[in-house]
C-alpha cells in the first residue's frame, strides 16, 4: 500500500510553488521522446515500508525525509550512475497538506528546504527527479467544495466531483473526479504545474483502477489517466508518467495510449521485518507479467516494482533468489529501480546491480517470454536484434533441479555459442540443448548465438475445431512461412499466426512451420470429433468448492477451489488418444492464480492471467494442450497450497 503517502499534516507555505514558477515552459521544436528505454534508478518506498530494525524508528514510513533521500542520491550518483541508474523517486509520504487552491504542499518537517530544493540537488548530481501522487481528489483538498481552482475563475472543488461524493482509488482515500466538467482538467493542470515547478522528471500516479483489485464505475480512473497525460504535456516539461498498481489488462489500450508504463502487480514489499520475501511477493511476478509481455516497447514498459537485491539480510531472500529476482526484471525490460539502502549495499548485491551485460539486456527492450509454465522448471527466451538469444533458466521449485533449454524448440539449428551472462564468461559450444543444475529458486542467464540460420520458435496451438487448428509461433512478421501437416503443405502466411482449415475430425496431425527451408520443431494435435462443452457445475465438488452464478456459459461457475477445495469435471470422452487443444473458460479477478490440473492421475501447473479488477462475473479464456486417452478421461482442478481461479467450463 501507498496510503501512508497521503497522510495530512500542517502546511508550510514556503514550499508552495508561486504561480509565476508554475507557468508552462515553451515547447521546443519537437517534444522529446520519453521512456525510450526502461528507466533505472532508486525509489524510497521499500525502505519506508519495511519493519527491519532501525529503518523506520519514528513509526511507519518515517524513514522518508530530506536527509535520507539526499544520502541515497549522493550514493546513486557516485557508485551507480555510471551503470545507467539515474532516477531518484520520492514515493508516498512527501505531501503534508494543500494550499488555498487545493494543490499539494510538501511536509515541511520532512523536507524543510522544499521539493524544488531537493529537485535542484538531484539535478545537480546529474540525476533525474521523481515524485508521487494518488489518483482522485484528496479528501482534505475538498474543503466542503469551497476550494477555488487555480487559473479557473468560477471553478471550485464542488464542481470537480460527483454530488454524492463517491470515493475512488485503491484505498478509497479520494473523491472520484467528474471529467465531464472542464473544471476537473483545470485542477489536474494546476497540480501538474506545481510538480513541474519542483523540477520533476517522473510522476507515479498510484491507486489507479480498474486495477489495484478494485473495479466498477467508481474505480474506473481511465479519465483521470487521460487528464494527467494532457496536464503533463501542457507543462512543457518532459515528465515520464507511470501508473500503479496491479493495473487491469482489460484497459491495456488506454494505459498504452496515455502513459509510459504501468505496474503489473501488487507491491513487491512484504511489510515485514525485511524488504521482501520470496513468497511475498517476488515469486508471483513470473506468472503476472506474462499477459503483458506483448504490450511493452519503447515509450511504455511493464513495471515489476522495486528491485531489492543489494542489502543481504535486509532483503529477506537468498543469494540465489536475489539473482533470479534481478534476472526476471532484466529480461522483462522492467524499469530497474533499487529499493535498497544504497549506503549499505553488500559486495554480492553491487556485482548484481552493476553487471553491465545484464543491464544491456534490460535496456535492449526485447522482453523475454516463457516457453511454457507447466512446471517450476522454466525456460524464458528472447530473440535479439543481432541474431543471438537471451535465455534464462529458472528453478522456481522448492528443491534443486535441472533445467534444460531445448534448442529445436527455440528454433536453434546445429551448434551454438553459449555465454554465461552473470559470470561474464563463454561456456563453449552446445548442440541440441543446454542444461544446468540449479539451486532452489536459482537461475542461469545465457546468451546463445546460433552458428546457422534459425527456425520459427515455440510453435503453439491456440484453438481447434473438428476441421481446423490455429497455430502461433515466434518469428518476424512480413517473411514467408509455410505450414505443413505431416509432409503436406497446408498454409502459407507472412504473419506469425495461422488457422489451418480443411482438416478431418478425430484425426492426429503433426505440424511444422518452415522459413527459408528451416523447419520448426514438430508439434502434434488431434482434432475433436465434435466440439463439446463441459460445464464445471455439472461436475463434482469437494472440500468447500462451491457453485456460483455468473455471466458464464450456462450461467454458473465453480469457485473456492484450492486448499481442500477440489473440482472434478464431468467425464471427458474423446475418440482417440493424443494432445487436444482444450479451451478453459475461467474467472480470476485478482492477480494470476495457479491451478494444479490432474488428468488421469498426471498433474501439471496452470497459471492463468488475472484481471486485477474484482470483476468475478466475467470469464476469460485460455487454450491448454492436454493429453487425453481414447474413451473416458478424468480432469480435476485443485491446488493444496493456494487459491485457484474459478472454473466456468472446458471445451474440447
Amino acid at each position: 500500500m501507498r496510503a501512508l503517502g497521503v497522510v495530512a499534516g500542517l502546511l508550510a507555505s514556503l514550499i508552495a510553488v508561486p504561480a509565476a514558477q508554475a507557468q508552462p515552459v515553451q515547447a521546443q521544436q519537437e517534444a522529446p521522446k520519453i521512456a525510450q528505454k526502461p528507466y533505472m534508478g532508486w525509489s524510497s518506498w521499500s525502505l519506508q515500508a519495511t519493519n527491519y530494525p532501525g529503518v523506520n524508528p519514528d513509526g511507519p514510513a518515517s524513514w522518508l525525509n530530506e536527509k535520507n533521500v539526499v544520502a541515497q542520491a549522493d550514493v546513486l550518483a557516485a557508485r551507480f550512475k555510471q551503470h545507467g541508474y539515474d532516477h531518484v523517486n520520492v514515493d508516498a509520504g512527501w505531501l503534508g497538506s494543500f494550499d488555498e487552491y487545493g494543490r499539494p504542499v510538501a511536509d515541511a518537517k520532512k523536507f524543510p528546504r522544499g521539493m524544488k530544493w531537493l529537485g535542484d540537488h538531484v539535478h545537480g548530481k546529474g540525476l533525474k527527479y521523481g515524485s508521487y501522487l494518488a489518483v482522485g481528489l484528496d479528501l482534505k483538498a475538498y474543503n466542503d467544495g469551497r476550494t477555488p481552482i487555480y487559473n479557473a475563475p468560477g471553478c471550485t472543488t464542488k464542481d470537480i466531483v460527483y454530488p454524492d461524493l463517491r470515493k475512488t482509488n485503491g484505498w478509497d482515500m479520494a473523491y472520484k473526479m467528474n471529467f465531464d466538467n472542464p473544471c476537473s482538467q483545470k485542477y489536474i493542470d494546476s497540480i501538474a504545474q506545481v510538480i513541474a515547478g519542483y523540477g520533476v522528471d517522473f510522476l507515479k500516479l498510484d491507486g489507479v483502477g480498474p486495477g489495484s483489485f478494485k473495479g466498477g464505475e467508481n474505480y474506473d480512473n481511465t479519465s483521470d489517466v487521460k487528464a494527467w497525460k494532457t496536464a503533463l504535456q501542457r507543462t512543457g516539461r518532459p515528465i515520464e508518467f507511470l501508473i500503479s498498481w496491479a493495473l487491469s489488462h482489460r484497459q491495456a489500450d488506454v494505459w498504452k495510449a496515455n502513459t509510459n508504463g504501468w505496474r503489473i502487480d501488487t507491491d513487491v514489499e512484504c511489510y515485514c521485518p525485511t524488504l521482501v520475501t520470496w513468497n511475498n511477493s517476488v515469486k508471483i511476478r513470473w506468472n503476472d507479467v506474462v499477459q503483458w509481455i506483448d504490450d511493452a516497447g519503447p515509450g511504455r514498459w511493464n513495471n515489476l516494482d522495486s528491485l531489492n537485491v543489494g542489502n543481504g539480510e535486509m532483503d529477506g531472500i537468498t543469494e540465489a533468489e536475489r539473482r533470479s529476482y534481478m534476472t526476471l526484471w532484466a529480461i522483462s525490460n522492467s524499469p530497474l529501480y533499487m529499493g535498497d539502502d544504497l549506503t549499505k549495499i553488500d559486495e554480492f548485491g553491487y556485482k548484481l546491480l552493476t553487471n553491465d551485460e545484464v543491464i544491456a539486456i534490460n535496456q535492449a527492450g526485447i522482453p523475454a517470454r516463457p516457453v511454457d509454465q507447466y512446471s517450476d522448471q522454466q525456460v524464458w527466451y528472447a530473440r535479439n536484434a543481432d541474431g543471438s538469444y537471451t535465455v534464462a533458466l529458472f528453478n522456481l521449485g522448492s528443491r534443486p533441479a535441472a533445467v534444460t533449454a531445448d534448442f529445436a524448440q527455440l528454433g536453434i539449428n546445429g551448434t551454438a555459442k553459449v555465454r554465461d551472462v552473470w559470470e561474464r564468461k563463454d561456456i563453449g559450444q552446445a548442440k541440441g540443448s543446454f542444461s544446468a543444475d540449479l539451486p532452489v529458486h536459482g537461475t542461469k542467464l545465457l546468451k546463445i548465438t546460433p552458428r546457422s540460420a534459425v527456425s520459427p520458435a515455440v510453435v503453439q496451438g491456440t484453438g481447434a475445431t473438428p476441421t481446423s487448428v490455429s497455430l502461433k509461433w515466434q518469428g518476424r512478421s512480413g517473411v514467408r512461412y509455410d505450414v505443413y501437416a505431416g509432409n503436406r503443405k497446408v498454409a502459407t502466411t507472412t504473419d506469425t499466426t495461422v488457422t489451418v482449415t480443411g482438416l478431418t475430425p478425430a484425426t492426429s496431425y503433426e505440424f511444422t512451420v518452415v522459413q527459408n527451408g528451416n523447419r520448426s520443431k514438430p508439434i502434434s494435435f488431434v482434432t475433436p470429433k465434435e466440439s463439446v462443452t463441459y460445464e464445471a457445475e455439472k461436475g463434482s465438488t469437494g472440500g468447500g468448492a462451491t457453485v456460483y452464478g455468473c455471466a458464464c456459459s450456462n450461467g454458473s461457475k465453480v469457485g473456492f477451489i484450492g486448499g481442500s477445495g477440489i473440482l472434478t469435471m464431468p467425464t471427458v470422452t474423446v475418440p482417440r488418444e493424443g494432445t487436444y487443444l482444450v479451451e478453459l473458460s475461467y474467472v480470476d479477478a485478482s492477480s494470476s492464480r495457479t491451478g494444479i490440473v490432474t488428468v488421469n492421475g498426471t498433474s501439471f501447473k496452470l497459471p492463468v492471467a488475472g484481471s486485477n479488477d474484482d470483476n468475478w462475473n466475467t470469464p476469460q479464456k485460455v487454450t491448454v494442450p492436454i493429453y487425453l486417452l481414447a474413451g473416458d478421461n478424468t480432469i480435476r482442478f485443485g491446488n493444496p497450497d493456494d487459491s485457484v481461479f474459478d472454473v466456468d467450463s472446458i471445451r474440447i
